[in-house]
């Protein structure tokens, strides 16, 4: 099936000196990144315990709770908190019927140029490193993560994975997934595996003439800035970029929507209303009684269900 190697050389670009650190010793290049002070710094309003590396550890009954989000709703509490630029769509969405929720992975390419690959090539010989490749990023992963790639949309030698590396990645985060703004390769191979994807293009070549300029660092996708660490939720729509001192609210508020949904269709079901008195609000004051009583009583019946889980 596969012409070329797995994966190719890729360049470390340490662009941002001021962030340059010295990653862990199974990973063994010097790479961009945000140490855990300076992820704490950027993303101080993060309510949750944090990672080992640094990232806002969104909890993992949260994440449960948001398979069951829609782009919507989603949307409808980050637009009313200002935040305008988290929804990324245009991809190509390899299991359009499976939602996709994790914790964000970021890592960052550029365009090769080959002074910077000189001094990135030094500096890794010096460290007894021959070559570095797109698995650098990818051998970091851990259960949970989304790993979330700019690529700024390149599509021939763009291929941060095929089936081999997709499924380590489906194996390494327990299937959460995969965002790049760029391309994949072996689809035939990738469609066979059970984790989401979300992806600009399809392409046989091998991830070539780029350089690795940073990991878990704010990235690019499409027009959203990605932190690491936001909640990722993707579905057949798209996929948005959730800052985690908003996911509790985008989830309380889903449960409402969900419930709200459910009543308006119960009542259209008995063919009694015009949809213009029951929806969006309900106009006889009778009415909204009768809905703040279902909300209520279906409000802790889903919260009760939750806490027996």
């Amino acid at each position: 099936m596969k012409r070329f190697p797995c994966h190719a050389p890729v360049a470390t670009a340490a662009l941002w000196g001021g962030w340059l650190l010295l990653l862990a010793p199974a990973v063994q290049a010097q790479l961009l990144s945000f140490n855990h002070q300076e992820l704490a710094d950027y993303t101080v309003q993060n309510p949750f315990d944090r990672l080992p590396d640094g990232r806002p550890r969104v909890p993992d009954p949260l994440i449960e709770r948001a398979r069951e989000l829609s782009s919507e709703e989603v949307w409808a509490v980050l637009e009313q908190k200002g935040f305008h630029n988290q929804y990324a769509d245009g991809f190509q969405v390899l299991h359009p019927g499976k939602t996709m929720v994790g914790r964000a992975f970021t890592v960052q390419f550029m365009p090769l140029r080959g002074d910077v690959e000189e001094v990135a090539k030094g500096k890794a010989r010096a460290r007894g490193i021959a070559r570095l490749t797109n698995q650098t990023a990818i051998d970091m992963l851990a259960p949970g993560d989304v790993l979330v790639v700019d690529l700024f949309g390149k599509k021939v030698n763009g291929t941060i994975v095929g089936d081999n590396l997709f499924y380590y990645v489906k194996q390494a985060t327990n299937g959460a997934g995969l965002v790049v703004d760029g391309s994949v390769r072996d689809l035939d191979g990738i469609s066979e595996i059970d984790m989401p994807a979300y992806f600009r293009s399809t392409d046989p070549t091998p991830i070539a003439n780029v350089m690795l300029a940073g990991i878990n660092i704010p990235i690019r996708i499409g027009g959203v800035t990605v932190m690491p660490g936001d909640l990722v939720v993707g579905d057949r729509e798209g996929v948005y970029f959730v800052p985690p001192q908003f996911v509790e609210e985008v989830l309380d508020r889903a449960d409402e929507t969900h419930i709200h949904d459910e009543w308006t269709k119960k009542k259209f079901a008995e063919g009694r209303y015009k949809s213009s008195e029951i929806y969006g609000s309900p106009s006889d004051p009778k009415l909204q009684e009768e809905y703040r009583e279902y909300l209520k009583r279906r409000l802790e019946e889903v919260r009760r269900q939750r806490s027996t889980k």
